[in-house]
């Protein structure tokens, strides 16, 4: 075992970063090069049937079936300019990864030889076996249908011959398999629900759009030195092992210059990203040695799910180009800071306005606060099942050490917009509001311009941070699918704002004026939500003690944290907003026991086998040489 690592390190050492092959365009001109979007949609379909699937992709209308014919068709002759020869309905089960299954243009043409089809049919809907996925015994062997179906407000893509197709999964009898169904359906509560709210300041508001942009963490290893490690190989994580007399005590890697072959990497991932339609607009270093990060500009939430999911197996192909592994496990190794996903999530409308941020008149700035106070508000009721949609036996290693968010769910909002809150509640309706711009620091250095200074500051500590015009959800694992978190998040968001819309309009009902009924309904609100607030150091014990009196949800256990499913707040939750019924909420709760099980399980075994065939009789074989 020892040769074979300073073997491995040996050859380690002899590699030399692989040459890329640069594109002669600007990024902007290959950006979306293997994706139907909507220029090469209005290229390759006819008019009527462009504007039908627009308005599908815009408003949410029922997909037609009589156009499906039509798209695949202009799909079809698209994907076979770029060297198509397959086509996969592409989904997100509930393994946390994705699934697809690649099958051929090709038909008979009934005169012994071949022709290349793609009908509508095979566009909207496909078959997969239901059964053989995490279903949480919604499917059995003997009863295993389920149905894949065309999203189209996900862009179509090509992954080398393969057209792939976007897609929820469910059972033969409706049920979600997979994230995207309840997260499709969350996305549109949401949108109802603060629709509505809008319109109490802004009448021509008739959508309302959540934005996703997630920052995704990992680990570079070497190959040679990732097989030379088992547990790595099989757990994706060091299971024993010594700390490194120098790891990241020196605060020398945290933005520091990239490595030549880790640069390499990181081109030939953008450039194929970008060509793939995700807009990768940073790479850095992060704290641990050999961990970096890359982050997009944030943008719809579904379609930025799926464009994490891609970019996570897009990065493996990547990596092993470059011989290189990547990691994203939460905590691959002890001793450095593990891996996360922070998720950043905000609403704005399709007049372009940011809900979460403030403006420049009164009626803004009540917006603005109504919706910072109800997403308070969903956070404090549902901060148990938040907590729980990020839980796994990976990310339970991080969670709660001093290098990510404590398991605790709570709010950090700034010294500003906290005395904002406070101030509402105890004064007069007339005097409420005092919001200011960013303001200047003069460094008193002349070549220095004068600095604008945000006005929250940033705690790290905090798992739910404001920060200035979105809330930032750092306790998303690094390898966890972001859908989990943003389904309870959106439906917990819009089961609040719905609820916030019906004690307004019964007070306006009763004669109220709409501001002063929306003044009395939001400080009500404050006050209740007040205990998931918290600007100070999320790392304290003192901090465990309050969150405790405050009653929040404190419970360490990850397994325990997957009930909260299950409890009757969160089953009349998901049902009122039409997301996920109770027998769905069940077996996602039996997926998640099993799930983390079985980890823990292959985490044990891996480790006896390490012990019982290579440390102890190298340990064996020491002692007897020293006994000679």
């Amino acid at each position: 075992m020892a040769n074979l690592r300073f073997g491995a390190v040996e050859e380690a050492f002899k590699k030399r970063p692989l040459e890329v092959k640069t594109p002669t365009e600007r990024p902007e001109q290959f950006y979306g090069k293997y994706v139907f979007n909507r220029a090469r949609m209005y290229k390759y379909l006819p008019v009527d049937v462009y504007q039908k699937l627009i308005d599908v992709i815009d408003n949410g209308s029922r997909l037609d079936r009589s156009i499906a014919d039509a798209v695949a068709q202009g799909m079809k002759k698209w994907a076979e300019e770029h060297g198509a020869t397959h086509y996969t309905h592409w989904f997100q089960p509930l393994t946390e990864g994705t699934a697809e299954k690649h099958d051929a243009f090709i038909e008979h043409d009934g005169k012994g030889g071949m022709i290349e089809e793609f009908s509508g049919k095979l566009l909207v809907q496909q078959e997969p076996d239901a059964s053989s996925f995490p279903n949480g015994g919604i499917r059995n062997t003997f009863e295993a249908r389920g149905y894949s179906a065309w999203d189209p407000t996900s862009p179509v893509f090509i992954i080398e011959d393969t057209l792939c197709i976007p897609t929820i999964f469910i059972s033969y009898t409706g049920e979600a398999l997979d994230y995207k169904a309840p997260l499709l359906k969350s996305l549109h509560a949401v949108n109802v629900a603060a629709t509505k709210v809008c319109q109490y300041f802004y009448q021509d508001v008739k959508q309302v759009h959540t934005n996703l942009g997630w920052e995704q963490e990992y680990f570079l290893v070497d190959e040679d030195l990732y097989f030379a490690r088992p547990d790595l190989m099989l757990t994706g994580r060091t299971l024993m092992g010594h700390d490194s007399a120098k790891n990241q005590q020196m605060d020398d890697h945290y933005f520091g210059t990239i490595p030549e072959r880790v640069q390499a990497f990181m081109k030939d991932l953008e450039i194929q990203a970008l060509e793939l339609g995700i807009p990768c607009k940073t790479r850095h270093n992060e704290v641990a040695p050999g961990q970096f990060e890359l982050a997009p500009i944030f943008e719809e939430c579904n379609l930025a799910v799926d464009h994490n999911m891609l970019l996570m197996s897009l990065m493996k192909k990547v990596a092993h180009k470059h011989s290189f592994r990547v990691l994203l496990h939460e905590k691959p190794f002890d001793g450095v800071n593990g891996s996360g996903k922070h998720n950043n999530w905000s609403l704005n409308t399709d007049t372009g306005i940011l809900l979460h941020a403030a403006g420049k008149t009164l009626n803004d700035n009540l917006r603005f606060v109504v919706f910072i106070v109800e997403t308070l508000m969903a956070v404090y009721k549902h901060n148990g099942l938040l907590k729980a949609s990020v839980m796994s036996a990976t990310n339970d290693h991080r969670l709660g050490a001093n290098e990510a968010p404590p398991a605790i769910i709570s709010s950090f909002l700034g010294k500003q917009i906290s005395d904002l809150l406070e101030h509402i509640e105890k004064a007069d309706k007339e005097n409420i509001f005092s919001l200011t711009g960013k303001t200047g620091l003069q460094m008193d250095i002349p070549e220095i311009p004068e600095l604008l200074i945000d006005n929250t500051d940033r705690n790290r500590t905090s798992p739910f941070a404001f920060t200035g015009n979105r809330f930032e959800f750092r306790a998303v694992g690094s390898e966890a699918n972001c859908a989990s978190a943003m389904i309870v998040l959106n439906t917990a968001v819009a089961e609040a704002l719905e609820r916030f819309s019906e004690r307004v309009d019964t007070l306006v009902e009763k004669g109220e004026d709409l501001t002063s009924a929306i003044l009395d309904i939001i400080r009500e609100d404050i006050k209740t939500c007040k205990p998931i607030h918290f600007d100070g150091n999320g790392y304290s014990d003192s901090w465990k003690e309050e969150a405790k009196k405050r009653g929040l949800d404190c419970e360490s256990s990850c397994p325990k944290c997957f009930d909260r499913y299950l409890d009757e707040d969160s089953i009349k939750m998901f049902e009122s907003m039409n997301v996920m019924k109770r027998n769905e909420l069940e077996a996602r709760n039996e997926v998640k026991w099993e799930t983390y099980t079985k980890k823990i399980q292959i985490e044990a075994r891996v480790m006896g086998d390490l012990a019982m065939n290579h440390i102890i009789p190298v340990a064996t074989h020491y002692q007897s040489q020293l006994a000679k």
